[in-house]
C-alpha cells in the first residue's frame, strides 16, 4: 500500500537544490569527458606502443590546462555550497 507524502516548502526547496548540483555535476562530468576526448584528438594522430616526445608535451599540456581548470570549478562548486548551507 503507497502513501502520499506531503513535502514542506524546505523540503522541496532542498530537493531543487540537490537535483540542481547533480545536474551540475553531470553536466561537469559531461564536459571533462568532451575535453579528454578533445585532448586526446589533438595530441595523439596514431596511438603506438610509445608516446613520442611531442604526444607526450601536448598531453602534459592538455593535462596542466585541465587541473587549473578543475581547481577553478571545484572551487566554485564549494562557494556554491557555502551559499546554499547558510
Amino acid at each position: 500500500m503507497q502513501t502520499m507524502v506531503e513535502l514542506s516548502e524546505a523540503d522541496v526547496a532542498e530537493l531543487q537544490r540537490l537535483v540542481a548540483a547533480e545536474q551540475q555535476k553531470n553536466q561537469f562530468t559531461a564536459q571533462v569527458q568532451y575535453f579528454m576526448k578533445l585532448c586526446w584528438d589533438k595530441c595523439v594522430e596514431k596511438p603506438g606502443n610509445r608516446l613520442d616526445f611531442r604526444i607526450e608535451n601536448c598531453l602534459s599540456s592538455y593535462v596542466g590546462h585541465f587541473i587549473d581548470t578543475t581547481l577553478a570549478i571545484t572551487s566554485r562548486f564549494a562557494q556554491i555550497v557555502q551559499k546554499g548551507g547558510q
